[in-house]
């Protein structure tokens, strides 16, 4: 049975700019995290796609990480994901063809099928282009056969990128990613860090339909935990009321930067809310070493994951760093 020493640990950053904080002090925070995760261990380090959002400042994924990739020396760094409704695949192979050629064997690619922002956005993103979600299969092989060796007579080459074989996973919060995946032989990531609702069916499904490929010879799955971990139970839940209020915000259409903490969410949200909240955030593992430990290996008995990658929305920098601490001391114990 598997256990956490031998899942891997990885991280998910949005680079969230924080209330009373610059953009350029995400953009900055993102890189020590990086650093201090490349210190600590951790398999991977992604950066996630969104646009229009005042709060988080990870919409210029590649360029972002090329400066990651630029001050680290060998933490694997990649998406999680770029969404591809919004970029044409040739585009999508040069950027990351560039960054493996730059960095090899560090750079990954996780894409995904929605626009990752709102509907207006979207239209401004694709500039009256006519990409839709339901091309995500064609653009996806598209791009796996621009990281392979060129074909004789191939008349369009990723340059750089032909040759480059960056690993490609899918994410996912539905079905159909999962379904693609195993057809294709790719890692697959769900996105249970804010949608886990049909996690354990698309775990499944994924594995019951897996086909080996050149990619992957047996389903590889990982999936997304959020976190808030600190000294004691009562003070992790302190600082998760900064979550707790970005979701709350999200759900009321009132996007902002990071709050800070507060000492009760009580009277700051109804109990509809609440609940609305506590759904979005069902797997997130809050609280002290001991009880995060122990809700991971829970987690780990009933979905037998390949990796965690984990997220954290945590106001104060240090502390933010302190919780991947404390998530490799929980590994290794």
């Amino acid at each position: 049975m598997r256990t956490l020493a031998d899942t891997r640990f990885s991280i998910l950053e949005l680079a969230p700019v924080r209330e009373g904080h610059t953009i350029q002090d995400a953009l900055h925070h993102a890189l020590t995290l990086a650093q201090h995760a490349e210190k600590l261990g951790f398999e991977r380090l992604w950066l996630a796609e969104h646009h229009n959002m005042a709060g988080i400042a990870s919409s210029a994924t590649s360029v972002l990480l090329g400066y990651i990739l630029a001050n680290t020396q060998s933490i694997k760094v990649g998406s999680g994901g770029v969404m591809l409704p919004n970029h044409a695949p040739l585009i999508v192979a040069e950027q990351f063809g560039t960054l493996a050629t730059l960095y090899p064997q560090r750079v990954e690619l996780g894409l995904g099928r929605a626009p990752g922002t709102d509907p207006t956005t979207m239209r401004a993103l694709r500039r009256g282009q006519q990409e839709t979600e339901d091309q995500f299969p064609q653009d996806v092989l598209e791009i796996l056969r621009y990281f392979k060796d060129p074909e004789p007579g191939q008349r369009i080459v990723a340059t750089p990128g032909q040759s480059t074989h960056v690993p490609v996973w899918l994410l996912g919060s539905s079905l159909f990613s999962a379904q693609l995946a195993a057809r294709l032989g790719l890692p697959y990531s769900f996105a249970s860090h804010f949608a886990p609702r049909m996690l354990g069916l698309a775990i499944q499904l994924y594995r019951d339909n897996f086909q080996p490929s050149e990619y992957l010879s047996q389903p590889y799955v990982s999936i997304g935990v959020p976190t808030v971990i600190a000294e004691t139970d009562e003070q992790a839940q302190y600082l998760a009321t900064t979550p707790y209020q970005r979701i709350l915000n999200m759900f009321r259409g009132t996007r902002g930067l990071l709050p800070q903490p507060v000492e009760s969410m009580d009277g700051l949200w109804s109990p509809m809310e609440q609940r609305a909240v506590d759904d979005f955030y069902a797997l997130a593992q809050i609280g002290s070493p001991a009880t995060v430990k122990a809700g991971l290996q829970q987690l780990l008995q009933k979905y037998a994951v390949d990796e965690f990658i984990f997220t954290c929305d945590i106001y104060d920098t240090e502390q933010r760093l302190a919780n991947f601490s404390y998530l490799n001391q929980i590994k290794l114990v």
